[in-house]
């Protein structure tokens, strides 16, 4: 086996503001595992806010190159490496390269076929309240939309979504902006605005008053779960959780967490940083046993990879080709 990795930096169409800070570009990794002519690929973003940068990611695949390139299987890196980017990208090219072996798609060795609809959700990052309203109107035709918002004024925020988009879903997302009595004031407003979800709205550690089914409107945990540990503090609180495979380190312990977070009742949204279509492509995969989808990274990008994946133009995506992965 050989392993190359390199960083990549995507250049987005427009500054991504969320309430943790703007960003120009998607600064990933790329994976690559070659065993004779099976090339196996991989694609991450890492975790921001738990410190990780494309360095630090790369630092980690180097720290362990022998061990890798000796051949391991999935869940032996599950114990190599722990959760964020550097192991999503090595699991990532570990299923992208078992497919390629064997000649089955990723969905067929999951377990998990290829039957349903992805549609995802496309991403609104913060600006003018008029900024809100006309990016809306040239995004209504998506099924799906995502709000950035602060704690600055978010229904205004969400009522000129809605006069722009009359008819998508809506996902709002303030990135723990919000405490837990702001949240339920806002709920039954939101509500009216016919919101269906409402994404991480509270800080990691301040959601000790939530309670599932005290707001009108789902809530969905993100930033606050990482891996199977933390559904049993999390499942009195949120009735969603948001599963990225830069997060969990992988499809594989995504596939884990998703069926885990089924069985204590829990409901799923299948998440991404942004990257190009090699890192959304597996993330397709847990698509299929989530109710919610937002996979829209290169939707943010300017560039992508060559044979990308495509979107139609209510947000559904194609299955990704096996030249671009799995």
């Amino acid at each position: 086996m050989k392993l190359t990795i390199r960083k990549k930096n995507w250049p987005l169409r427009e500054p991504f503001i969320i309430a943790r800070g703007t960003y120009t570009t998607s600064d990933v990794i790329i994976v690559e595992l070659q065993d004779g002519q099976f090339v196996g690929r991989g694609e991450a973003a890492g975790v921001d806010y738990h410190g990780e940068t494309p360095d630090s990611m790369l630092a980690q695949v180097e720290a362990v190159r022998g061990k890798i390139e000796a051949g391991l299987t999935r869940a032996e890196l599950l114990q190599l490496l722990p959760i964020g980017g550097a192991r999503n990208a090595l699991d990532a090219a570990l299923w992208d390269l078992e497919a390629k072996r064997t000649g089955r798609r990723a969905w067929d060795l999951a377990g998990v076929g290829n039957t349903r609809e992805i549609a995802s959700a496309i991403t609104i990052g913060i600006r003018s309240i008029d900024g809100y309203e006309q990016a809306a109107r040239g995004l209504a035709h998506y099924r799906w939309i995502k709000i950035k918002v602060s704690a600055e004024d978010p229904l205004a925020c969400v009522a000129a979504v809605r006069r722009g988009a009359p008819n998508s879903r809506l996902i709002v997302d303030a990135n723990q902006a919000w405490d837990v009595p702001t949240l339920y004031s806002l709920g039954p407003k939101l509500a009216e605005l016919r919101v269906d979800l409402l994404e991480q709205p509270v800080k990691v550690g301040g959601d000790d008053d939530l309670v599932v089914g005290q707001s009108p409107i789902p809530v969905c945990a993100d930033e606050a779960i990482d891996t199977i540990d933390d559904l049993p503090r999390l499942k009195s609180r949120y009735e969603f959780v948001n599963i990225k495979l830069d997060k969990t380190g992988g499809l594989t312990a995504a596939l884990e967490l998703a069926r885990a977070a089924r069985a204590e009742g829990m409901r799923l949204m299948v998440g991404c940083m942004v990257t190009g279509s090699v890192g959304m492509a597996p993330g397709m995969v847990l698509a299929q046993l989530c109710e919610v989808v937002d996979l829209d990274g290169p939707l943010l990008q300017a560039e992508d990879w060559p044979n990308p994946i495509q979107y139609d133009r209510t947000g559904v995506m194609s299955w990704p080709s096996p030249a671009l992965w799995g």
